[in-house]
């Protein structure tokens, strides 16, 4: 079966679309924190509270898609992040700016799994590199995202944020005629906790080990993402060189994860694992060792290594639990990346006591503890 291709594109371009105005936030932290004087605990808050929302409100929202396979949680979720995140430039202190984030958040956690769950209905044979190609939507946005606003932010002020959603809009337009609904996967009778169940079936220990390796996986990432910014403007590069290298990390995770899914799709998913998370703690630690214009490839180098495995947890995931494929990727996408995101106010917390960098030097230590853990994984490759 082939590959319907507008349909992916369109479906990418939503994901690209509500990541790169979430994408946002991370970078303009130092602003933020000029601007509104907030301390790094505060600023762990924000990053948490981003995390947070995501953790809570995918497997939910996984779950009530199935039930109700409508476009609603689609649109409604793309238009509150395309709105309420350009709405924070004109925050006028903490709480204010906490708000917009957490509604702009909201959005982003109602579109992930509705179409998520939709990639591998159109991705034909090719379910490990189509789902690749969606990701890439998001960590290309990530990676876009920060370089843009920055550079907007430098030129025109925080104040001209709220014109950005324009350009969200008319893209919002032309979704509205192209997306189709999402499709049931059976579960529409069945309480959450039994659409659970049913979703993962035998295989539940596999994919709750693989939940472990990308909850892990997402809290030292969100660290990085979260903290560097603020980093390097402390340590004397301008707000749009952080944007780049911001912007370095996640683009350089677009390529590594086609690559990825590509391989993963002939050799499997276990050496892929494998090879990426042995590799990301040295790339991280050397990151934090380096200086200057190093600097820049480092963070191309660590971003490459902690992004290639994003989307080879999801596809996985569904591979082994055909069943539920909106409810497993809010679980590997949502509820994983949600909750590792969530430990960035205790991150933050650390960086005011000890300061960032030897925080950081110690979080890039942990994906040392996933090998073991992935050595229990099956050998198995995506479907088809």
């Amino acid at each position: 079966m082939s590959a319907n291709l507008k349909i992916l594109f369109a479906l990418t371009l939503i994901h690209f679309t509500g990541d790169f105005y979430s994408a946002f936030i991370s970078p303009l932290f130092p602003v933020f924190v000029d601007e509104l004087g907030l301390s790094l605990t505060q600023v762990g808050i924000l990053a948490g509270t981003m995390r947070l929302l995501a953790f809570i409100i995918q497997p939910t929202v996984g779950y009530l898609a199935d039930r109700s396979p409508t476009r609603a949680f689609i649109f409604a979720g793309l238009t509150l992040t395309i709105v309420c995140i350009p709405l924070t430039g004109i925050a006028p202190n903490f709480w204010i700016l906490l708000f917009c984030v957490a509604l702009g958040s909201v959005g982003s956690s109602m579109f992930h799994p509705s179409v998520t769950g939709m990639v591998p209905l159109y991705a034909g044979s090719q379910a490990g590199f189509s789902m690749s190609v969606f990701n890439t939507g998001g960590t290309l946005a990530f990676g876009l995202g920060p370089l843009f606003i920055t550079w907007y932010v430098a030129s025109f002020g925080l104040q001209a944020m709220p014109l950005t959603m324009i350009a969200g809009l008319l893209v919002l337009v032309w979704l509205l005629r192209v997306i189709p609904p999402p499709q049931s996967e059976g579960l529409k009778r069945s309480g959450f906790f039994s659409a659970l169940r049913e979703s993962l079936g035998d295989a539940w220990k596999v994919i709750a080990l693989i939940w472990l390796v990308m909850f892990l996986r997402a809290i030292v990432g969100q660290s990085f993402l979260t903290f560097m910014p603020v980093l390097y403007v402390r340590e004397g590069f301008s707000v749009v060189s952080a944007g780049a290298i911001y912007a370095l990390f996640t683009v350089s995770g677009t390529v590594s994860g086609l690559l990825s899914g590509h391989i993963s799709d002939r050799i499997g998913f276990k050496p892929v694992f494998l090879f990426s998370y042995l590799l990301m703690a040295p790339a991280l630690w050397l990151l934090m060792q380096l200086e200057g214009s190093w600097v820049y490839f480092g963070s191309a180098l660590a971003g490459a290594l902690v992004l290639a495995p994003l989307p080879l947890g999801v596809t996985m995931a569904q591979t082994l639990a055909p069943k539920g494929r909106s409810m497993v990727a809010s679980l590997m996408m949502g509820f994983a990346y949600g909750l590792g995101g969530a430990i960035t106010p205790v991150i933050g917390r650390l960086a005011d006591s000890f300061t960032i960098r030897p925080v950081l030097t110690v979080i890039a230590c942990i994906p040392l503890l996933t090998v073991p853990i992935i050595a229990f994984f099956p050998k198995t490759r995506s479907n088809s």
